[in-house]
């Protein structure tokens, strides 16, 4: 629970970007694989994934930007440091998509079969910046809660700055009342699991053989499920819409995220129905 994976000298080496570049390694050699049994062309695919990765980097830091602008008010020179944490997964399907979308009326490449490829790289992703926000300790933090699964950082974790109990928000700065380190929702693994989880269903969604498009709106779906019921209840995020609220349980309804997710929850429905009835 450290940020810094090693450091040489004035190199340093971040637990968060060395996730996640292992995961898009990883993801790419899946992708392109899939996308050579399914006879595309493969360079092709690989400059569409390239573009696909710096623009879905740069969808997930605006987001995230976006709708986090009080951590960076004071100081805007933070929203370049993206090795600090801070992607917002959906402005990096937003970007990723776009990527693809220019690629399809470009050079007419084949859109579905691209994203169905890049699903398990997606949810690859999903563990490794989630693992890095646990090492970062001050990414996607959860609520204090009186569950017994709730986990208590230890002193050692130097990338935890702990919760003010006075406003309820991590303790960046000085802090009126008691400052906490737990126990909390260790929402950091919640999420984890999740991208765990969808990678073999995505590598299951794969080997249905099912048309194009398939694999990629099962997960617009279940991420978006998924994370809304098993995540974002239990994260250290302001409620868009504060229907629901259990200091105690460290539970809460609506956040940004759960309330982005309805619509994509229907839209992925509506597609998947779509695709069943023209078979």
């Amino acid at each position: 629970m450290d940020p810094i994976f090693v450091q040489f000298g004035p190199l340093t080496i971040r637990w968060y970007g060395l996730l996640l570049t292992l995961a898009i390694f990883a993801g790419y050699a899946i992708a392109e694989r899939i996308v050579k049994e399914r006879g595309h062309d493969v360079e092709l695919f690989g400059r569409a994934a390239f573009w696909a990765v710096v623009f879905g980097v740069v969808g997930a830091r605006l987001v995230y930007v976006v709708t986090s602008w009080p951590q960076f008010a004071g100081d805007p020179g933070r929203i370049l440091a993206i090795w600090q944490g801070g992607l917002a997964f959906h402005g990096a399907i937003l970007g990723g998509v776009a990527a693809f979308y220019y690629f399809y009326r470009r050079y007419r490449a084949p859109i579905y079969d691209y994203l169905d490829a890049a699903i398990p790289g997606v949810a690859l992703g999903v563990v490794a910046g989630r693992l890095g926000n646990l090492m970062n300790g001050s990414d996607t933090v959860g609520r204090l809660t009186s569950l017994p699964i709730g986990f208590t950082w230890p002193d050692w974790a130097s990338g935890f700055p702990g919760i003010c109990t006075a406003s309820g928000d991590l303790a960046f700065g000085p802090c009126a009342g008691a400052v906490v380190r737990g126990p909390v929702h260790l929402t950091q693994i919640y999420g984890a699991l999740i991208g765990v989880v969808l990678f073999f269903l995505a590598l299951r969604w794969l080997a249905a053989r099912k048309p194009p498009g398939y694999v990629f709106w099962q997960f617009v779906l279940w991420y978006s499920l998924l994370r809304s019921v098993f995540e974002e209840p239990f994260r250290l995020n302001p409620l868009w819409w504060p229907v629901y609220l259990n200091e105690k349980l460290g539970i809460g309804f609506f956040t940004a995220t759960q309330l982005v997710s309805i619509p994509l929850i229907l839209l992925a429905g509506y597609m998947l129905r779509r695709m069943e009835a023209k078979r």
